[in-house]
């Protein structure tokens, strides 16, 4: 969901992002009136009074009306990774962020409610913003890597990062989107031997977190 933009200090940058927010807006009113499928880009242009070209100087898609928080998406992510609290693994803590950032729209209002339903259910947007959400996987994986003392592209780190991310895509696809995230964090904070000690009849103890 496109967020407020931050108020700039010249009167040019001033117009440009009040241009911005107003397109975002009546697109997002748009949407949720009748439909993302069902909306033009000439229309938002209309509804925010402008022209078409000028839609397409602030947003190169119609997608891209909807999302305009690549920033602040990266650094929630690494946030997650860096200021967990204290015994707190790191699949943990990503854990618990992808199921408040990708599964739930609590907390922020009816508004966003229906803007997360708009997405959930628009496959459009939701392929928008899975490739989005999967672009912060190098900057997750060098926190991973980082936090944990590896060096710099690391490939545990990079592949802690890319399937702690992909959990998101795996969540929707199930009827239990939670317990998807819960079971795929699970794998990926104990691994498989763990896990497969668990199946009926192998007489394993219970399995110890992979450190």
């Amino acid at each position: 969901m496109t967020p407020p933009t931050p108020a700039p200090t010249g009167r040019r940058e001033r117009k440009k992002a009040a241009t911005r927010q107003a397109l975002a807006d009546a697109a997002l009113n748009l949407f949720l009136a009748r439909g993302y499928d069902q909306v033009t880009l000439h229309e938002i242009a209309e509804a925010a009074d402008v022209s078409t070209t000028t839609l397409l100087k602030h947003f190169p898609s119609k997608e891209a009306l909807v999302f305009d928080e690549d920033a602040d998406q990266e650094a929630a992510l690494v946030a997650a990774v860096h200021d967990r609290t204290s015994g707190t693994s790191i699949p943990q803590a990503l854990c618990a962020h992808v199921k408040h950032v990708r599964l739930r729209a609590a907390g922020t209002g009816p508004r966003y409610t229906d803007f997360f339903n708009l997405v959930t259910a628009t496959p459009a947007l939701s392929d928008y913003a899975h490739r989005m959400w999967m672009r912060h996987q190098d900057a997750l994986a060098h926190a991973i890597a980082h936090d944990a003392g590896l060096l710099p592209g690391d490939p545990r780190s990079a592949a802690l990062a890319r399937f702690a991310l992909e959990t998101s895509a795996l969540a929707h696809r199930s009827e239990n989107p939670e317990l998807a995230v819960d079971a795929a964090f699970e794998l990926l904070e104990h691994g498989w031997k763990a896990t497969a000690s668990h199946r009926p009849g192998t007489g394993h103890s219970s399995p110890r977190p992979v450190a």
